[in-house]
C-alpha cells in the first residue's frame, strides 16, 4: 500500500538488525488498525502521468538521498515507489535528475504494456515535478555541459522531453503527492495525500 511504502523501504535495509523487528510491529499494528483500507478506482480522464519527488541527503547513516514516485492513469493510482538512491547525491539537481529518470522509465513501461494490451494513448505523457532548477536545465541541454555529474541523466530525460514523449509539468510542493514515498509526515499530511491518491477506508465510508 502506498501510505507504508516509505516505512517498508526503510525497515527492509536494516533486515539483519533484530532491533527492526519494533518498527515492523508498528507497521502490522497499523495495518490492523484499518482492515479495510484499499484504493477505489473510478473512472476520470483518460490523462497518464507521474509525480516525481526526492529527499535530498535524508539519510542519517549515509546521506543518501530517497526517490519516490507513484503513477496515475485516468487518476487511479496504478504503480508507486519509494527507493533509497545507491550513491550519495552532490545537489539537488541531481538526485533530482535520478528520480524523475525513474519517473520516466516508469512511464515508458505503461506505455508498452497499455500497446500490447491494445489500449494505446497517443500524445505526450504527463510527469509533474516541483523543482524549478531541474526544470530550468532540462529545457536548456546547454547547461548540461556545466552539470557534468549529470550529464546522463539529463540527456536522457532531455531527449524524451524534446521528443514530446513526455510534457514536463511543474507542481507545488504542497501538491506533491509523491512526497509520502521519500520521508515520514505528520498525519494530516499522510491523510491528505492518501485521500488526492484515492485511498480510502471502506468501513468508514459506511
Amino acid at each position: 500500500m502506498p501510505d507504508i511504502a516509505y516505512a517498508v523501504s526503510i525497515v527492509s535495509q536494516f533486515m539483519h538488525d533484530p532491533m527492526t523487528l519494533e518498527a515492523v510491529y508498528q507497521i502490522l499494528r497499523y495495518l490492523k488498525s484499518a482492515p479495510g483500507k484499499g484504493i477505489l478506482y473510478t473512472r476520470y480522464d483518460h490523462l497518464v502521468r507521474s509525480l516525481t519527488y526526492v529527499d535530498w541527503v535524508g539519510s542519517k547513516q549515509d546521506r543518501r538521498s530517497t526517490s519516490g514516485y507513484c503513477t496515475l492513469m485516468s487518476g487511479n493510482l496504478v504503480t508507486w515507489r519509494s527507493k533509497m538512491q545507491t550513491i550519495v547525491s552532490r545537489s539537488t539537481a541531481e538526485a533530482e535528475y535520478r528520480t524523475m529518470a525513474l519517473g520516466i522509465w516508469e512511464l515508458q513501461w505503461l506505455r508498452m504494456l497499455l500497446s500490447n494490451i491494445s489500449l494505446p494513448i497517443s500524445g505526450p505523457f504527463m510527469l509533474h515535478c516541483d523543482n524549478q532548477s531541474t526544470m530550468h536545465i532540462t529545457n536548456n541541454p546547454v547547461f548540461y555541459e556545466r552539470t557534468e555529474h549529470i550529464e546522463v541523466d539529463g540527456h536522457f530525460i532531455g531527449e524524451k522531453i524534446h521528443n514530446n514523449e513526455f510534457h514536463l509539468v511543474h507542481t507545488w510542493t504542497e501538491e506533491q503527492l509523491a512526497d509520502i514515498f521519500t520521508k515520514s509526515l505528520h498525519k494530516n499530511r499522510v491523510n491528505f495525500i492518501c485521500n488526492k491518491l484515492g485511498l480510502f477506508d471502506v468501513y468508514a465510508l459506511t
